[in-house]
């Protein structure tokens, strides 16, 4: 099973891959130089480069669960494999404590598609409509977030669970809606929270609150 696993998730790598979002690269490879101060869109290229670029093992083990949401995400993007700049293309695992969510979120730079390796999920995106298009899914499924568009997992077992995902981008960027609206540095003025959600600023502060670094 492990092997058909395997076999399940390099090809749906293979094919985000094939569909890039990211620009086309135009030699080889190109390795990049996280070090420099260049700004470039993506990474400016370095000239000693190894088999190390090309290598990631932190995905062979699971992450942390003991988070607020229950969640924890561990990448393996351009950041951690240099060698994947220009390649369009990038890996995370999420881990799942029983009942923990991935909560909304979008990746405003590429589709994502997710292998589920152990447990059950419930999973959803809206579309611009306003539209939930949900599903739940278990071990060996997969299920597809559209680009952009905000979508969650939650785990509805009583056991662990993980995903492997896949993205067409080597940088996805994620931004999760409510750290993004409540925990903004600096932070978004009470009157756009108290009028966007139609609440009072009473419960915009305790949201807030919630959300601050822990001393």
């Amino acid at each position: 099973m492990a092997s058909i696993a395997a076999i399940s998730v390099l090809t749906f790598v293979v094919i985000v891959g094939t569909c890039a979002a990211d620009v086309d690269l135009l030699q080889d490879i190109c390795v990049a130089d996280l070090s420099s101060g260049i700004k470039v869109n993506g990474f400016p290229c370095k000239t000693n480069i190894s088999a190390a670029d090309f290598f990631f093992d932190g995905l062979a083990k699971p992450g942390l669960t003991n988070t607020t949401s229950g969640a924890a995400v561990t990448g393996a993007n351009v950041q951690k494999i240099p060698g994947l700049n220009t390649l369009g293309v990038s890996l995370a695992r999420v881990d799942y404590a029983p009942g923990g969510l991935n909560p909304p979120h979008t990746h405003p730079r590429a589709t994502e598609i997710v292998f589920v390796l152990e447990g059950e999920l419930d999973v959803g995106f809206i579309t611009t409509a306003n539209v939930l298009i949900s599903k739940s899914i278990k071990k060996g499924e997969i299920f597809v977030f559209p680009k952009g568009l905000v979508h969650f997992q939650k785990n509805n077992g009583k056991d662990a669970a993980a995903v492997i995902a896949a993205f067409n981008s080597q940088l996805p960027g994620t931004q999760s809606i409510a750290a993004t609206l409540f925990a903004a540095t600096p932070s978004v003025p009470d009157n756009v929270l108290t009028k966007g959600f139609q609440v009072g600023t009473k419960e915009v502060d305790k949201i807030k609150s919630r959300f601050a670094p822990k001393k």
